[in-house]
């Protein structure tokens, strides 16, 4: 919980907030959920492909084989074991991915990007990636770009994986 509330001042009490960190955490909560939402409604209306889909297919496209252990694919698109398992049978039905058994110790799975897949991930990036201009790059300063790729870097060397 945040607050402008400082009930608790006391060593070893909650470090509130204060007016300014407010503001911004508020903002910048608040932005990323509504650009979050409108790439997502885009790229669906645009391919039928959510963005979720859409991010599974990128991290597939983007490794060696176009194929990943379905643990590290959960990983990368931060999603939990079960839904990265049901977002891939989705996919599979589409013709998209399919999955093998991993060979290296033949208890694992991989998921596998198929050519059909790679092909409806090629024919959606162009409205993703005008959807990103539009409505995030297009707006911003080069100052702010610079500004906000140095919070993102900061952040995932705090939250990213050791």
């Amino acid at each position: 919980m945040t607050s402008t509330v400082s009930p608790d001042p006391s060593p070893g009490g909650t470090r509130w907030l204060d007016a300014e960190e407010q503001k911004a955490w508020r903002a910048y909560l608040y932005s990323t959920q509504l650009l979050t939402d409108r790439l997502d409604r885009e790229l669906t209306q645009a391919t039928g492909i959510s963005h979720a889909y859409y991010e599974i297919l990128v991290a597939l496209s983007e490794t060696p084989g176009r194929s990943l252990r379905m643990s590290e694919l959960a990983d990368r698109c931060l999603s939990s074991r079960s839904r990265l398992s049901h977002a891939v049978s989705r996919l599979e039905e589409r013709g998209w991915v399919r999955r093998q058994v991993c060979p290296e110790d033949g208890r694992g799975q991989l998921a596998v990007l198929t050519d059909e897949g790679f092909a409806a991930l090629e024919a959606a990036a162009h409205v993703h990636v005008e959807s990103v201009r539009t409505h995030l790059f297009d707006q911003l300063t080069p100052e702010q770009v610079a500004s906000m790729r140095d919070v993102g870097e900061t952040l995932l060397r705090h939250l990213g994986p050791r």
